[in-house]
């Protein structure tokens, strides 16, 4: 047990004798009393370590979504983690490394981390990616402020295509620094981008975006078309952020191919399971303009003075880390363990590996949205065509369909507020199988009858 409960009495009163204290109250004298919590915590006595385990297993027990077929998405989805990224991802050499301040003893993790950003620029088309980020909500808020930074504006152009949740971070983030986001509706699944002449509402043309933020697949499954927002960022000077999907890269030209500046997404789909809301993984890739204001690390490959393959962080500003108000970004460290997952899996699938996997969602979103639509009560919430989840208007509240949906076993997708109304977001990725997705049909017929 000394493994689990370090302070054993004999460690308690070797410290007070170190500290010529009489009594462990002692130690807290300098803490005022009104801060202190008077009678002591309401809790049961301390308990064995198997007591513990059997009560952490009644509450895991308790927890009826772990037995639901989850179609649930918009950030967070239920994808294969292949046994090969488990089984090197945990290695203890990635496990337990400490952040690569010294090349010389980290060679290992900072190859690995190379790879990935490697990866991730060929996911996005653009020629370079960081070491990571903690979320794709932190780095869409990254993009944004490294938009604010090169083009010296405060206004921002969203989509609002773009993950709610995200727009939340974006908007607590950059509220102190007064930036000035301005919501671009959706018509019908795409965003209606403004044409040169014109304006978004709040946003008077005298008053140029930094930067024009544009999700692709969208929050309804959309594929909204950046040429579009390319030109809407070329009419007003504008640096275009494309928020992408890694998996539907499979199928997708990159972002960089339609002129994104700035490349983000959610890393989580690749290698990492659904786990109570964590952990994620910020993907970030950017133009050689603007490489200077890259948050978060930069691996570079080099050689030694003995002509050796060699990797070391670049390009690494001190601002960064000391005098934080001259800095470009205050990000100093990031997700290298869930990177290094989603590096092995990239190298796993491939090109050909992430195609099928795309190909499958794809084919299962057309399946299931196909034996939805024509069930009374449902409609879909756009038009646009979709790859790995979809919109649909429904004739309840969905909060309560999404209540009786888990009746039925089901975790039945995610509510998303767009302006005054709300829709259910249904994902559909690889592992779900044609008789889950006939029986989830079934179901939602049964719930909305």
């Amino acid at each position: 047990m000394a493994d689990y409960v370090p302070h054993t009495d004999d460690d308690i009163r070797r410290l007070l004798a170190d500290l010529d204290l009489g009594a462990l109250d002692e130690l807290f004298a300098a803490v005022p009393a009104a801060l202190r919590l008077a009678g002591g915590l309401d809790l049961p006595g301390g308990l064995s370590e198997y007591e513990v385990a059997d009560e952490m297993r009644r509450l895991a027990d308790a927890n009826s979504a772990g037995g639901l077929v989850c179609f649930a998405g918009t950030g967070a989805y239920d994808h294969d983690v292949p046994a090969v990224v488990r089984s090197i991802a945990g290695r203890p050499e990635f496990v337990t490394s400490y952040t690569p301040y010294q090349p010389e003893v980290a060679q290992g993790v900072l190859q690995a981390l190379f790879e990935y950003q490697t990866l991730v620029s060929r996911l996005a088309g653009l020629p370079v990616a960081n070491a990571s980020l903690y979320d794709g909500a932190t780095a869409l808020v990254e993009a944004v402020n490294l938009a604010v930074g090169a083009t010296g504006r405060s206004t921002v152009w969203v989509s609002q295509g773009v993950n709610p949740r995200w727009r939340e971070v974006l908007w607590a983030l950059t509220a102190g620094r007064g930036l000035d986001l301005v919501e671009v509706p959706l018509v019908d699944g795409v965003t209606a981008w403004p044409g040169p002449e014109a304006s978004v509402a709040g946003s008077p043309r005298q008053a140029p975006p930094a930067a024009v933020v544009c999700a692709s697949p969208n929050v309804l499954g959309c594929i909204d078309p950046l040429p579009a927002a390319r030109a809407a960022a070329d009419a007003g000077g504008a640096l275009l952020v494309a928020v992408f999907d890694p998996v539907a890269s499979g199928l997708l030209r990159t972002p960089g191919e339609h002129g994104a500046d700035v490349a983000v997404a959610e890393g989580q789909p690749l290698g990492t399971p659904l786990s109570f809301g964590g952990p994620f993984l910020g993907m970030f890739a950017v133009s050689l303009d603007h490489v200077r204001r890259l948050p978060g690390r930069l691996v570079g490959r080099t050689r030694d003075i003995r002509g050796r393959t060699a990797y070391v962080t670049t390009l690494r500003a001190r601002e960064q880390d000391i005098r934080r108000e001259r800095a470009s970004s205050n990000i100093c460290t990031n997700q290298t363990l869930v990177a290094i997952a989603a590096m092995v899996q990239m190298a796993w699938l491939g090109t050909g590996g992430l195609r099928e996997l795309a190909l499958r969602c794809a084919r299962g979103t057309r399946y299931l949205r196909e034996a939805l639509v024509p069930v009374p009560g449902v409609t879909a919430a756009a038009g646009a065509p979709v790859l790995r989840e979809f919109g649909l208007r429904l004739a309840l509240p969905v909060a309560t369909v999404v209540d009786r949906m888990a009746e039925e076993g089901f975790l039945a997708g995610v509510p998303v507020e767009l302006g005054q109304e709300e829709v259910l977001v249904v994902a559909v990725t690889e592992r779900r199988t044609r008789a889950e997705m006939d029986a989830y049909a079934t179901a939602m017929e049964k719930v909305l009858s």
